[in-house]
This record gives structure tokens, sequence and C-alpha cells, in this order.
């Protein structure tokens, strides 16, 4: 029985109900028509040009992102910029895209911050910040998560740990004020936000991205701030899509993406 874009979506809404992302989000379908049939599906953190060139040449009539394409409205469609250039390309190629972003973000199992907790090897996980009355599969809905290594480790050489897991180039970080790591507060993406809620959960250290220069001084010796970049914090995000749907669907193909969307190049 073939499936269609609306039966996937429905399957993703209840690992992450469309309710709990944020105000300023734009997850759900952004392009397509979700009555379609699903021929292929191609799993990315971003939609860009290359990426529907990608999924035309798998066969792919669907893509499923972590972040939306479209975030604010568009007034014109004419080309102008990147995002307009991938809406153009995906509509003539009736490439539909769905994006699953801080609803993605905020569940506990199956979400993106047990991802990295997963890869890093955390155990007595706990949302960082929980949704007062929220509850979704048995475990509280949140952003961030806090868990510990099995064993406490050096912090330099949790350093040098952190960037094998998570296959990083560079940790921007704040001074080494703890000796050993043992419990650690992680958020992908953009986590500045929850620094007072890593410090007040006793964490040695906070994994995130994105903090700005004059962020890191809040830190204030009371945690180590560890940005390892937005992309890298996510990038496991497409590996947890892609599992869910293969191991949920049979009927039709699903594919890692072999783009490298991450905008930020070291030298």
């Amino acid at each position: 029985m073939a499936t269609r874009i609306s039966d996937l979506i429905d399957f993703l809404n209840q690992v992450a109900p469309g309710y709990l992302q944020e105000d300023y989000d734009n997850a759900g379908l952004i392009i397509g028509d979700s009555l379609r049939q699903i021929t292929g599906v191609l799993v990315t953190l971003d939609s860009t040009e290359e990426v529907v060139d990608e999924a035309v040449r798998l066969g792919c009539n669907l893509i499923i992102a972590h972040h939306p394409i479209v975030f604010r409205g568009l007034k014109r469609i004419n080309g102008n910029n990147y995002i307009e250039r991938t809406v153009i390309k995906a509509i003539k190629h009736d490439v539909a895209i769905f994006a699953i972003h801080t609803n993605l973000d905020k569940v506990f199992t199956s979400g993106v911050n047990t991802k990295i907790a997963e890869k890093i090897g955390l155990t007595q996980l706990e949302i960082l910040q929980p949704v007062p009355g929220q509850d979704h599969n048995g475990s509280r809905t949140g952003a961030g998560m806090t868990g510990y290594l099995n064993t406490p480790m050096d912090t330099y050489d949790f350093f040098g740990y952190l960037k094998q897991c998570m296959e990083l180039q560079v940790i921007r970080h704040t001074e080494v004020c703890r000796p050993r790591v043992h419990k650690v507060a992680v958020c992908g993406g953009s986590g500045s936000f929850l620094l007072q809620d890593a410090i007040r959960s006793q964490a040695d250290i906070y994994i995130t991205a994105d903090f700005k220069y004059h962020e890191f001084f809040d830190a204030d010796r009371r945690i180590i701030i560890a940005d390892i970049g937005h992309y890298e914090s996510e990038k496991f995000t497409i590996e947890l899509l892609y599992h869910l749907i293969i191991n949920n669907f049979s009927n039709f193909a699903a594919h890692y993406t072999k783009v490298n969307t991450n905008p930020v190049k070291f030298y």
C-alpha cells in the first residue's frame, strides 16, 4: 500500500507534536501537497538548492528537514536569495519540504538533545527546562537536557572525547573552572537562553552553540561553556530522523543527504 506524505507527517507529529514548536517557529509542511504518494524521502538538516537537486536525482519527492526553509513571510518569490531559489526549485520539481524543528528539540524520546546525549554517552537523562504541565509519551518535554558520564573525566580529556564523539574541528570554550567533567548539560542549536538553567542544574559543562562574545562572560566560573557550532550540534538529527523513518516505513526509499549544508567554514 502506497504511503502519502500526510501519513509520514502524522507519524512525525506523534513523535514531536507541532503544538510544541515555539511561537516564532515555522515547522510543518512548508511546500507541497500532503495527499501525494511518497516516491522517496531525503533527510537533511537544511533545505538548500543543492539538497533539492539531490532529491530530484534520487527520485525523492519529499525532503524532511530540521530547519524550516521559510522562517518568515515571503512577500516576493523571484529568486533574489537562496530561500526563494530553493522554494522555486522545489515547486518546479514537485518536491515537498517538511520541517520538524523546535518541536523535535523539545521531546525527550527521540529528540534532538537525546541524540546528542546518546552520542556523548550520557545516562540519567533529564530535561533541562521542562515545559510546565506538558507530558508527551510518558516523558516530560522542554528545552535542553542534562545527564552524567558513567565515569568522571579530566576536563581536557573530555574535550578530546567530545571532539571525537561529535566529529568536531574546534570547540570554543570558557575558562576551565572545573578540573573534571561528570554532569553535562546540552542543547542543540542556539542555547545561550538556557545558560542559567545549566548553572542551576550544577552541570560541570554546558555544550551548545551560537554564544556571542559577551555571553561567554556570563559563565562567571560557575560552569564551562563549550560552543561546538550550530550545525555540529544538530547534524546527528539527520541520523535520528532517518532511523525513525526506515524503522516505521518500508514501502519507499529513505536517504541521508550527502550535502554538507553548514554555511560556516574553517581555515
